[in-house]
């Protein structure tokens, strides 16, 4: 037996123990009479190997040396040793024992190959592959082994070379080699030739269905795994959780999510916790409902973190209370929150209208030890700052002991969306990192919604001729957006005809929502056309084109389009506005129709329209189509809905602290925001109104956009 010098490692807490008959033979073995053959330490070697008892394994090592009357069985030992070594992480170790071995047998080969690429060292495994050619042919164990090493390391070439082995030892049409050959190619993008693979193969398992989905699931061929998972069915092969788990997050329509899912039930696997987790999200991401996949998440036995997490993620969105209410509710049952999870919450606390949520979150990531992590600071920076807390985001960056590019692109995207465009741009020529495209973004927005007209335009020139970023159509439509906000409209339409690229309905949107602040109608019908053709079901073409006229004076044409909008069935989005009150959120829409408290809303609402006419408040009724007597438009104008939430609060003065806070669906109306910022001086309480593209910050009568958005 070779001796190997042992290397002290830090004992573990808590080794894990081994089962009764491993036990037993471990007593017969240390016991002074005792007279161990060559299959006990084989078999004790095997449960260390097995359960990663390197402490115990190289106590059995050592004892070896001792016993040389084992000697001569030192080949069948050795490759044990080795397995065992390789298989606690100790690649070290066991090329030791490898080099010093006098005789070596295929499986010492193979065991120290399967250590390297076990362990990631792939350049090792490929070398080690190389020299055993000239000693042994590989057999498919090795072939496996080392293919598994190039798709880890996403080494195509090496992969190819081991496929025109495998050719060689005519062993490519062994059914463990082929499953280890599909998920190479499928691991290198090499899809392609991994169906190929999968085409030639003389038998094939569970696995080589299994393997060729995940590779059409990982490269993206959604189609492609749906329709080889039919044919699987119809074929009658039983599938197993693996088959699920790549198919389900290939589903492209809710009818198929539903298809799988009455199969997980028929089947019993809806209740594990992996296939539900991944339902779960796949109903979240094809828009079903928060009920239908939370009686999936309801159904499964024991949960764990992931699950928890997955859930949560899902109602981030849609519902960020219940996102929220699932996150206390996983404390409640004893799990520990990871950093992701956090994050995931942190998201959802910026869905709503103020930052208690997103305060007390904070608290509770300090005391868990993760106030250091990056990833969550720089969701707590984007957190504060959609929750209206601008000063909030700007602490959680300034604490921050290192800043990645997300950090910087989060603050400056933070000043953006508040209108505070200078400093946003004092903080990019503080940026200490390369910007990236994503920071152009955020600059080029702080520049449109704050008017700086030159500053954009120099920002835009830089990103090529000085950064080497090639603008995309986010970075265009920024500039259409600022161009045409301050009037330049013929420069915004000649922007658009020299893109690269085709102009997408983002675009067509900012220039045509500029010919509507403009009354620019002749840009404006084309805007609006091109708008139509590309996202017919969008309202905000035919709205804002109805609008353009109207305010023209051509009264009969903006009639024509809301006419030619209702045939074609096209709906406009309604207008919703929300506000906490203590611990509940009040949803208000135009009317105001459901609320409970109506009656008194309006009375109270009537009651501050008064004052502010009194300060000059005349209500803008230009917009307003429907009805052509003075008093029925200015009615409906009264009901907006954040008009009506703000009504809401000021009848709630105790749970509304020092300023009133409403999220609003869309964009805030003309009307609506000269209303809010009389209001701001009259009931001397700020007032912050965050819209569909940014955030109004009322104070004594002013707003922080100037009126210019």
């Amino acid at each position: 037996m070779t001796a190997v010098e042992v290397i002290t490692l830090p004992s573990h807490s808590s080794p894990p123990s081994l089962p009764q008959y491993e036990s037993s033979l471990l007593a017969t073995l240390i016991s002074p009479d005792s007279n161990p053959d060559i299959f006990t330490f084989a078999a004790l070697l095997h449960a260390c190997a097995r359960l990663r008892h390197l402490r115990l394994g190289r106590s059995l090592h050592r004892r070896l040396l001792f016993l040389p009357s084992l000697i001569p069985d030192h080949i069948f030992l050795s490759n044990h040793l080795l397995n065992m070594y390789s298989k606690c992480g100790r690649a070290d170790l066991a090329h030791r024992l490898f080099d010093a071995m006098p005789q070596r047998n295929l499986v010492s080969w193979t065991a120290l190959l399967s250590g390297y690429a076990q362990f990631g060292l792939h350049d090792s495994c490929f070398r080690l592959l190389s020299s055993m050619i000239y000693h042994h042919l590989p057999n498919e164990f090795a072939l496996a082994t080392a293919l598994s090493s190039c798709a880890t390391s996403n080494h195509p070439i090496r992969g190819r070379q081991v496929h025109t082995l495998a050719l060689k030892s005519a062993l490519d049409g062994n059914v463990f080699v082929g499953n280890a050959l599909i998920t190479m190619y499928s691991s290198c993008s090499d899809d392609d030739n991994a169906w190929l693979v999968f085409n030639t193969m003389p038998f094939r398992n569970l696995i080589s269905w299994n393997s060729m989905l995940a590779g059409f699931q990982r490269s993206g061929q959604l189609n492609r795994s749906l329709c080889l998972f039919t044919q699987m069915h119809r074929c009658g092969i039983v599938f197993d959780r693996a088959t699920l788990l790549s198919v389900i997050p290939s589903v492209l329509y809710l009818w198929h999510c539903r298809q799988l899912h009455c199969l997980t039930i028929k089947t019993c696997y809806v209740s594990e916790v992996e296939v539900a987790t991944a339902l779960v999200k796949a109903y979240s991401g094809l828009a079903g409902s928060v009920d239908e996949f939370y009686r999936i998440f309801s159904g499964v036995e024991e949960h764990d973190i992931v699950s928890w997490t997955g859930i949560i993620s899902s109602c981030t969105e849609k519902e960020p209370e219940k996102a929220i209410h699932l996150f206390c509710q996983l404390r409640q049952e004893g799990f520990e929150p990871d950093s992701y999870t956090f994050s995931i919450v942190v998201k959802a606390c910026a869905g709503l209208a103020t930052e208690r949520h997103c305060s007390a979150l904070h608290s509770l990531v300090m005391r868990s030890g993760f106030g250091g992590d990056a990833v969550l600071s720089n969701a707590l920076i984007h957190g504060y700052a959609r929750c209206g807390s601008i000063g909030l985001a700007e602490r959680v960056f300034e604490h921050l002991e290192i800043r990645d590019k997300v950090s910087w692109n989060s603050i400056i995207k933070a000043y953006a969306a508040h209108g505070q465009g200078r400093d946003a741009l004092r903080t990019f020529e503080s940026m200490d990192l390369d910007p990236d495209s994503a920071t152009f973004v955020g600059l080029l927005t702080a520049c449109s919604h704050g008017g700086l007209v030159k500053e954009g335009r120099e920002l835009f020139k830089s990103m090529s001729e000085v950064y080497n970023i090639s603008p995309e159509l986010d970075h265009y439509a920024c500039m259409v957006d600022i161009l045409g906000r301050a009037g330049n409209l013929s420069e915004a339409e000649d922007l658009i005809t020299r893109m690269p690229v085709q102009p997408d309905s983002v675009i067509w949107s900012a220039l045509l929502a500029a010919c509507r602040k403009h009354g620019e109608a002749r840009i404006g019908e084309k805007a609006a056309q091109k708008l139509m053709e590309l996202d017919p079901n969008n309202s905000v073409g035919y709205v804002m084109m109805s609008n353009i006229y109207c305010a023209t004076g051509s009264s009969r044409d903006g009639a024509f389009v809301r006419k030619e909008m209702k045939e074609f069935g096209v709906k406009k989005e309604v207008g919703l506005s929300w506000i906490e009150i203590g611990n509940h959120i009040h949803e208000f829409s135009a009317g105001g129709w459901r609320h409970p408290q109506r009656e008194t809303i309006y009375v109270e609402l009537k009651r501050i329209a008064n004052k502010l006419k009194e300060m000059g408040y005349v209500a803008d009724t230009r917009l307003v189509l429907h009805e052509t007597v003075e008093e029925h438009k200015e009615e409906r104008l009264l009901y907006h809905s954040e008009k009506l939430a703000l009504a809401f609060a000021l009848m709630n003065p105790s749970s509304i602290g020092s300023s009133v806070r409403i999220m609003k669906n869309i964009r805030i109306c003309e009307d609506c925001h000269n209303f809010i910022r009389l209001a701001s001086n009259y009931i001397r309480k700020d007032i912050v109104v965050r819209d569909a593209n940014r955030f109004h910050h009322f104070a004594n009568g002013l707003c922080s956009c100037g009126d210019y958005w």
